[in-house]
């Protein structure tokens, strides 16, 4: 295939993927954020950190199907224009045709490892930070007035009346327990200002009491105050709370492969394991097989002289679908058992 004509298709296609893409993850993205973050989220500063999160692993799942859709785009174009009979003509064989679309797709599956086993685990710790702050109320611009809530595993319970400000209640309540000093305090505040420093929230409490009551002796102290402060285990201006766990998909390549020893022990560890390493290692390499999919759908079935027909939307249905059921398929038999992969 002369250069020219190699840089035309190749362009054509890889201006569709990029179409395709953005049509794709868009929708995906957006709809994922939205199941998942309340409307809290938006006030609390959580958006941006979860779409950076989130974007590489929609990213790598969904562009070799943006590949094969871009495919079947152009080849059906080409076939109802009558430019594939014209190739013909010009005694370019089918693999020559087939050629710019191929490249371009060995070059997707290059960037999707590249995505999948690095970009996507180093940012999915962002996403998974963001979910432990709104599944654990980790930030005070995302707490409801006139609703209890607790932290450190029960150790403290808050309650706010109402909010001035985002930062600033009114009537708030605190009981915290502390098994060292083996006594309950119960913090009582008619008004306190939540002050994020790098590590965490201080709360600056006025107009107060504090209720200590011994845990063995039941003895029970009361103090008045006028200002106090107290820290909360909250996210701070540096950066999200600690989760102290990590997820298999949060880790990259090199680490990734070193946890097999360690999943293979548990069955649902191997089976999360197994999962985890069929989209990493298989998603990405569909690229090529969606693409060759694609163009078969079409020389096979396409009318290739310049008359309509049936066949591009054919491929462009059938790509999608094929994707979308390989991927229902691994997650759902591998985490059966591992005998599938």
């Amino acid at each position: 295939m002369p250069r020219l004509l190699f840089g035309y298709l190749f362009k054509r296609i890889g201006f569709g993927v990029l179409i395709v893409q953005f049509a794709l993850s868009i929708p995906v993205v957006l709809s994922y954020l939205l199941y998942q973050l309340p409307p809290a989220a938006v006030r609390g500063g959580l958006v941006i950190p979860a779409l950076i999160g989130v974007t590489p692993t929609v990213a790598y799942v969904t562009l070799p199907m943006a590949v094969g859709v871009a495919t079947a785009l152009e080849f059906g174009r080409m076939a109802n224009e009558g430019m594939i009979a014209v190739l013909y003509a010009l005694r370019l064989s089918v693999w020559a045709i087939c050629r710019p679309a191929l490249v371009l797709a060995a070059g997707v599956v290059v960037l999707g490892y590249l995505l999948a086993n690095f970009a996507a685990p180093y940012y999915s710790s962002g996403m998974q930070d963001v979910l432990n702050v709104v599944r654990n109320s980790l930030n005070h611009r995302m707490l409801d007035a006139a609703r209890f809530y607790t932290f450190d595993n029960g150790v403290k319970t808050l309650y706010i009346e109402r909010w001035e400000t985002p930062d600033l209640a009114v009537n708030l309540f605190l009981r915290q327990l502390s098994i060292e000093k083996m006594q309950e305090e119960t913090v009582t505040a008619a008004r306190a200002e939540f002050r994020r420093n790098d590590s965490g929230v201080i709360v600056a409490l006025s107009n107060g009491s504090i209720q200590t009551r011994s845990l063995t002796t039941g003895d029970v102290r009361i103090a008045n105050f006028d200002e106090y402060a107290m820290a909360l285990p909250m996210q701070g201006s540096a950066s999200l709370p600690d989760r102290g766990w990590r997820g298999v998909y949060e880790l990259s390549a090199g680490a990734f492969l070193a946890n097999y020893a360690a999943a293979r022990r548990d069955p649902r560890q191997l089976g999360e394991w197994t999962a985890e390493a069929a989209k990493r290692f298989g998603v990405p390499a569909l690229a090529i097989a969606h693409t060759l999919l694609a163009m078969a759908l079409v020389l096979t079935f396409g009318n290739i002289t310049g008359r309509r027909g049936a066949a591009g939307g054919l491929a462009t249905i059938a790509v999608p679908a094929v994707h979308i059921g390989f991927l229902v398929a691994l997650e759902s038999l591998l985490r059966i058992s591992g005998l599938f992969v």
